[in-house]
């Protein structure tokens, strides 16, 4: 054996040797920037003096519970917010909670003074497993204002299954082994994370540092350029702010929540803003359990809701404009003529023209400025009956598609836009096959509640259950208007505008612009991509925007432009109110500007 190692393993235990003398160091990144239009920072990095505690080594210790008690008073701290920020996040243990690996120093404070992070360095007694170093934070300065949290996103720890996932070094710096959770920083994180070096140093037996084997230097992350306009940013979150308090104050206690977007007719994404908002930097240094509760829970809004792409709202009347598109599709003429009753009945019930008197005969390009409902009731209701009747109320996941349905998919509506953010909600368009799955989702919930003689709602709920796959023709008056089953995130319906505008170009948005590399080169320019041109004709398109140029100076939306400069600046648009059972109605307003030669929805 003593032959064996000494002489024919002798390669192999020398290669080993090697190895024991020498220790590999990663040298963290710096993650990239995300700046506005012009340059400014909407996100970047500051070096701060950062407090962290190796809970795996400090837990083994008999005086944990008093060395966590001296930091907490050191920093200024509650001893169950400091638990809070140590504790890691396994089964049963709630948010707030650290999610990275138990064996990284967890951050408790990214902002110490220096006076507190040398007492910390000095005191190895008092302050055993804890240490002071100078690293990188994530910074959110708000240039004028602008602070698009939602669009942002924001970081947190690396988690071993990321690191599995994504195949994501950990440097055991706090700073920089974070990986972005929502918004840019998700969308982007592989760009703007840069990559770790690599410094391989030679120890001897004592564990002393005597020279550098190797190196591979770390690079930084690219910068990440957008389309948010930070002035525009800035006014469109105060605007969306007080225009949501003053309906509020007004008595309406449902005013709560709003949405607001500015795009191109290209598709570029110029401000962003949901109501209720946060500040972005509530993430750095780690975050209570208070604040965890206020951003994600209902009670306060949900303010870590992105509304503008992920909330799904009834479009009311501005949907009116695809309604439009599929009537002339299917053989109504622009220069015909269509009569606007206080009523109509439909399928055995009555639907009235939103409170408002018969107007008499009126063109299509009327019922856009007046916005009569009983027009658009008709319309649907006309085409529902020569649309393959037999096919409303056979219940099969292969049922086919509806003319006006088709339309409204043509649009965007009902699927995502595609836009560089991580998450977005689809919205619905009730199809025949839609309302297929939708039935069996319910079907035994309504079948269980539903009495034939009971309550309204257990009446609703009885029927349902038999016929809820039904195409109905009263369901097909109310989608033309965009009530019903019908739901737009408002990003959705800005797009399918900017088409309008564009003359008929659906584009998949981007807030991002290009990727800048550390050495001022451009990486990679970012383009919104066509998804479709809509199936409308220029002259269709031509007409509805004339139409809804006179939504704006004589009809529904006159009273709120009185005293707008229309001469210097000529806005088209569609006002929408949208019922929604049991609670006050949604408002709605999609425009772009100026009206002859559109540049922004």
């Amino acid at each position: 054996r003593l032959w064996y190692v000494q002489v024919m393993n002798t390669g192999t235990y020398a290669a080993l040797a090697t190895q024991d003398a020498t220790q590999q160091v990663v040298v963290p990144p710096v993650r990239g920037q995300i700046l506005d239009d012009t340059g400014q920072p909407l996100v970047n990095n500051r070096t701060a003096l950062v407090v962290s505690v190796n809970i795996a080594r400090l837990a083994q210790r008999s005086d944990e519970a008093a060395v966590l008690a001296r930091l907490a008073k050191l920093l200024h701290m509650s001893r169950t917010l400091l638990t809070e920020k140590v504790r890691i996040c396994t089964a049963g243990v709630q948010a707030p909670c650290w999610p990275g690996s138990p064996y990284q120093p967890i951050p408790v404070d990214q902002q110490v003074s220096a006076t507190v992070a040398l007492q910390v360095m000095e005191d190895h007694q008092q302050f055993p497993d804890i240490t002071a170093q100078v690293q990188p934070v994530v910074n959110y300065p708000a240039p004028a204002g602008a602070d698009p949290a939602q669009v942002l996103g924001y970081l947190q720890p690396i988690t071993p299954q990321e690191v599995a996932q994504r195949h994501l070094t950990v440097t055991g710096f706090s700073g920089v082994d974070l990986v972005g959770q929502a918004g840019l920083e998700q969308q982007y994180d592989a760009a703007l994370r840069g990559s770790p070096g690599i410094q391989r140093v030679s120890v001897n037996a004592q564990g002393v540092v005597t020279g550098t084997a190797s190196q591979t230097p770390a690079r930084a992350g690219d910068t990440l350029v957008t389309s948010i306009s930070a002035p525009l940013q800035a006014d469109v979150q105060s605007i969306l702010a007080n225009a949501v308090h003053k309906a509020y104050n007004a008595g309406n206690t449902g005013a709560t929540s709003g949405a607001a977007v500015v795009m191109t007719t290209g598709g570029r994404v110029l401000a962003m803003a949901s109501y209720p908002s946060y500040n972005p930097s509530v993430w750095t240094g780690g975050i209570s359990k208070a604040e965890f509760g206020y951003l994600f829970g209902s009670g306060h809004g949900e303010p870590i809701l992105n509304r503008v792409t992920q909330g799904q709202y009834p479009p009311g009347s501005t949907f009116k404009v695809t309604s439009v598109a599929a009537a002339v599709a299917n053989g109504y003429g622009l220069d015909g003529t269509y009569n606007c009753p206080a009523t109509v009945s439909i399928g055995g019930r009555t639907f009235a023209n939103d409170g408002q008197p018969g107007l008499g005969a009126m063109s299509l390009s009327q019922a856009l400025v007046v916005s009569c409902d009983t027009v658009f009731y008709q319309l649907a209701y006309d085409i529902w009956l020569r649309d393959n009747p037999r096919a409303n109320s056979i219940p099969s996941p292969r049922a086919p598609l509806q003319k006006m349905q088709k339309m409204e998919l043509a649009w965007g509506f009902g699927q995502p836009t595609g836009i560089d953010l991580p998450a977005e909600s689809t919205g619905t368009i009730p199809t025949r096959q839609w309302l297929y799955y939708y039935w069996k989702q319910y079907k035994g919930f309504w079948c269980k509640n539903g009495r034939q003689y009971g309550s309204y709602i257990q009446q609703i709920e009885y029927s349902d259950c038999q016929t809820g796959f039904v195409w109905e023709p009263g369901q097909a008056a109310i989608a033309a208007i965009g009530q019903g089953y019908v739901s737009v995130t408002p990003l959705q319906l800005a797009n399918a505008y900017a088409a309008l505008a564009n003359g008929g170009r659906l584009y998949s948005p981007r807030i991002g612009e290009a990727l800048i590399s550390p050495a001022g080169k451009v990486v990679k320019r970012i383009n919104p991509p066509l998804i479709r041109r809509l199936p409308v004709s220029g002259s269709t398109l031509a007409y509805m925007r004339s139409a809804l140029a006179g939504v704006v100076t004589q009809g529904t939306a006159a009273a709120a432009f009185a005293g707008f400069p229309l001469n210097r600046v000529c806005v088209a648009g569609k006002t929408g109110t949208a019922d929604v059972t049991g609670t006050q109605a949604n408002s709605v307003f999609a425009s772009f500007a100026p009206c002859g030669h559109p540049r922004y929805v």
